[in-house]
């Protein structure tokens, strides 16, 4: 790891006098570390992953075969990729659990209100390979140095595929003390322009899909961050190619949605030998549209395969889903299980979202599961 210090100026054109150049010189830094932070960048944090591969090109419908949780959270809230190094919270003083709940580690508790939710969302987030020992690498952007970082690992059995990340899920395996502000490395990556920090981390007894959480205290005032990042531990093969981008700034007038979170309303038929059951839970609404996400339970014995079928209300329609494939037929919906979350041991579960548009409050009646 290298150190480098940056003042952030940049050469002035013109004819100024000399006291007018220091004065937009200083204007320009300062206005510089403002508009930037920082991520993790490897492995990719999840907004920060969705924007390397999909910056130049989110509006592609290939986005939603390819990369479903990415392309869930582009329709949810496009401004969580966009401001991809500002997931952070202000005047937390070290007490990270009091001030994130379980089930929003990855938006930090829904800091900025909903833009981060659906990078909650459980899935099959594009996942790096990575073995026991690896590399932990995130940017500072804004060169804010680090008080300390905290990397945490999911404990074996937890699945990110399912389940929402809780902090009893977690195990601290890194503790970091400070990073001088400017220290690191520097990338040649445009959309980056700041400095590389590296962290070696060792995170051993673990296969399959984890999720690497990395709290990092930035060291210029009390505002600490926080980013999820997807790992495959023992993954064979190369990792999964990112869309090629070509370099694309992070808008000055991003439009966002304004999605409201609303208590979640499950509907909880009971399950039965050889079969299932489902959970219909609204997780965001917006002016005309709605995020939902529907829990499938196997009952009593396992199961290779599940469908759920309901009612939407009058005018309520579902435009997108992952993790399953849904089918409309009027307000008759259908959705089947994907080709990797099937297979349910006895009591296990699942989870498929969707987005859609609704005129009054989103539901799922006459909800119903079937198991094969």
């Amino acid at each position: 790891m290298s150190s480098l210090t940056c003042t952030g100026r940049r050469p002035l054109r013109g004819v100024l006098t000399v006291v007018a150049a220091a004065a937009l010189l200083l204007t320009t830094a300062l206005a510089d570390v403002a508009a930037a932070h920082g991520s993790t960048i490897n492995p990719p944090s999840r907004n920060y992953g969705c924007y390397e591969r999909w910056a130049s090109d989110f509006q592609n419908p290939v986005m939603a075969t390819e990369d479903p949780m990415c392309w869930q959270a582009w329709q949810a809230d496009s401004t969580a990729m966009w401001n991809w190094n500002s997931l952070y919270i202000d005047g937390v003083n070290g007490q990270h659990q009091a001030h994130i709940p379980d089930g929003q580690l990855c938006s930090a508790g829904n800091t900025g209100g909903p833009r981060y939710a659906s990078l909650d969302v459980p899935g099959n987030w594009r996942a790096v390979n990575v073995g026991t020992n690896f590399t932990v690498t995130y940017h500072d952007q804004a060169l804010h140095g680090a008080d300390y970082h905290l990397v945490y690992v999911t404990r074996q059995g937890f699945d990110p595929l399912t389940q929402r990340l809780r902090w009893s899920d977690l195990e601290l395996v890194r503790t970091t003390t400070g990073v001088a502000p400017g220290a690191g490395t520097r990338t040649n990556n445009p959309n980056l322009n700041g400095v590389s920090v590296d962290i070696p981390i060792s995170a051993p007894g673990r296969t399959g899909r984890h999720i690497v959480y990395l709290i990092w205290k930035a060291s210029h005032a009390d505002q600490t961050y926080y980013f999820c990042s997807d790992v495959n531990f023992g993954g064979s093969g190369s990792t999964p190619a990112p869309n090629p981008t070509t370099p694309v700034p992070n808008p000055t007038t991003p439009v966002p949605t304004t999605p409201a979170p609303t208590t979640p309303a499950p509907s909880t038929p009971a399950s039965g030998p050889g079969g299932c059951s489902a959970a219909f839970s609204v997780v965001a609404t917006w002016q005309g549209g709605f995020q939902a996400e529907v829990r499938v339970t196997a009952g009593s014995a396992p199961v290779s395969g599940w469908s759920v079928s309901w009612t939407n209300p009058g005018g309520q329609q579902v435009t997108q889903a992952w993790n399953a494939t849904v089918t409309s037929s009027g307000a008759n919906v259908t959705a089947r299980n994907a080709s990797y979350n099937g297979g349910l041991g006895a009591g296990a579960s699942t989870i498929f979202g969707l987005l859609g548009s609704a005129s009054g409050t989103p539901a799922a009646t006459s909800l119903t599961c079937s198991a094969s």
